[in-house]
């Protein structure tokens, strides 16, 4: 008797069926962005934003890098791939502003009036030198002259160690535009961060918005030759 067609033959195996289908493959998982670890220690979210920013587009271009926090009188140290490695207090300039004089590098610090002492927020190529007395410092914007340095204590009218421990902001604005952090985190952490290389600082606005001050970028390099303060 003949087989109808499709039906299983005297060996028990199937004619005529059609090769099996794979399923396709599960799509990628979307690809998380990256964020900078902070570890459990608490920051701003400008701080964060701008921290994940740098870590997903590379803006530090694999150097170390700092956020100066004026709002909250903070400065948080990261490793090139975004791993915080220190924070402080800080001291900053007396008024509130985000924009120095052009020409305000070239003042003594006795010409230079109270509502010019301004700490100029953007992003700045960092690299360590030497002031006017000789001493290291970490010039962040050398052309406006503006450096990370230590606290300084030449006028003690100023209160600036205990103005750095206050926990009230408010009292951290006393510096001609310096950002001041306590003397062991200078020396312990900033200074062997850049030692050699260079970094990138940014320093958030207090006026302005971020979007505003990080969408454009310069680097000025010079003779060590500023007052720092």
């Amino acid at each position: 008797m003949l087989l109808a067609a499709g039906c299983a033959n005297t060996s028990g195996t199937v004619k005529n069926q059609p090769a099996a289908i794979s399923a396709p493959a599960p799509p990628p998982a979307p690809k998380l962005p990256k964020t900078a670890d902070f570890g459990q220690e608490p920051s701003s979210r400008d701080v964060e934003v701008v921290a994940d920013w740098v870590v997903n587009s590379d803006d530090n271009h694999a150097m170390p890098f700092i956020i100066v926090d004026k709002t909250f009188a903070k400065v948080y140290v990261f490793e090139p791939g975004g791993h915080l490695i220190g924070e402080a207090p800080c001291l900053v300039g007396l008024t509130k502003g985000d924009v120095c004089d052009p020409g305000i590098g070239h003042k003594k610090l006795w010409q230079i009036t109270p509502s010019e002492r301004i700490t100029p927020a953007g992003r700045f190529v960092a690299f360590l030198g030497k002031d006017l007395k000789g001493k290291t410092v970490l010039w962040v914007d050398y052309k406006g002259g503006v450096a990370m340095h230590w606290v300084v204590t030449n006028n003690p009218k100023e209160r600036r160690p205990e103005r750095i421990a206050s926990p009230d902001p408010a009292e951290h604005r006393i510096s001609y535009g310096c950002i001041n952090v306590p003397d062991s985190f200078y020396d312990d952490l900033v200074k062997p961060t850049f030692k050699d290389k260079e970094g990138i600082v940014y320093v958030l606005p207090e006026v302005e918005s971020n979007s505003e001050v990080f969408k454009s970028f310069y680097r000025v390099k010079g003779i060590d030759d500023k007052e720092v303060e």
